[in-house]
């Protein structure tokens, strides 16, 4: 079941759903009580939050059975040093996202680069935001792309002599150019994207392996110290068959 718990850290449209619901209810609790005779809401007012909090449950539970499925139907061996595995194990998450509509890595990443920088104005800030969400989301810059990202749009403010602002399509231009210098002296061509997409689901999938090892490694050590567990010998991991366990 954890492995199945991983697949839903909250989507954040059912999050923002959330927080409008929360949003409205409280507004119709104030509104309500600033009537000490209140006129009881129309059917559809009443149930207008009710039926949207309805529909996201069965979203998420739609989803979580759709994936529930596929785990049920596929063998995974807990071998993150096992190339084959990963592979495998790749493969059924892409399944499981592609259908019950989930966020791959990429568009999750996507997502929150979007979401946090709809807002900004001035390419400074934007580079320093990305910046800051590749951190937080655990990734490497092992090429040096942000120092030289950061290089181009200097050279960009110093030939325009002011901060370079994102509605700025003409040197906006510019600052595109020097981007397409970087990668290609880099060796990055977009008709490449989808390899390092690939490559990209393969750490992750990697990653959830670890996780998935050590979640069991703990929970075998934790049984183990059980009086009746104490002559027991500890399974390997690679045999486990987490179908059993959903």
């Amino acid at each position: 079941m954890a492995l199945a718990s991983r697949l839903f850290s909250k989507p954040r449209q059912i999050c923002a759903s959330q927080i409008f619901l929360q949003r409205e209810n409280g507004t119709t609790v104030r509104s309500y009580a600033k009537d000490a005779t209140p006129t009881p809401p129309s059917p559809p007012q009443a149930l207008k939050g009710d039926e949207m909090l309805k529909n996201i449950f069965l979203e998420v539970k739609n989803k979580f059975q759709t994936a529930i499925g596929i785990l049920k139907k596929e063998k995974i061996t807990i071998d993150p040093d096992d190339p084959a595995a990963v592979s495998h194990y790749a493969k059924v998450m892409k399944t499981v996202r592609e259908k019950a509509d989930l966020y791959s890595a990429s568009q999750q990443i996507k997502s929150t680069i979007d979401e946090q920088t709809k807002d900004i104005p001035d390419a400074r800030t934007y580079l320093l935001t990305l910046k800051e969400i590749r951190i937080k989301q655990g990734l490497v810059d092992d090429r040096g792309i942000e120092a030289m990202m950061m290089e181009a749009l200097e050279k960009v403010e110093k030939e325009i002599k002011k901060p370079l602002m994102r509605n700025d399509k003409k040197n906006m231009a510019l600052l595109t150019a020097e981007f397409d210098k970087i990668n290609k002296k880099v060796g990055i061509r977009k008709e490449d994207l989808p390899k390092y997409e690939e490559e990209l689901e393969l750490k992750v999938a990697k990653a959830q392996l670890e996780e998935l090892k050590k979640d069991a490694l703990e929970a075998m050590e934790t049984q183990k110290k059980r009086e009746e567990f104490k002559d027991e010998q500890m399974a390997d991991v690679k045999s486990l068959d987490i179908r059993n366990f959903l």
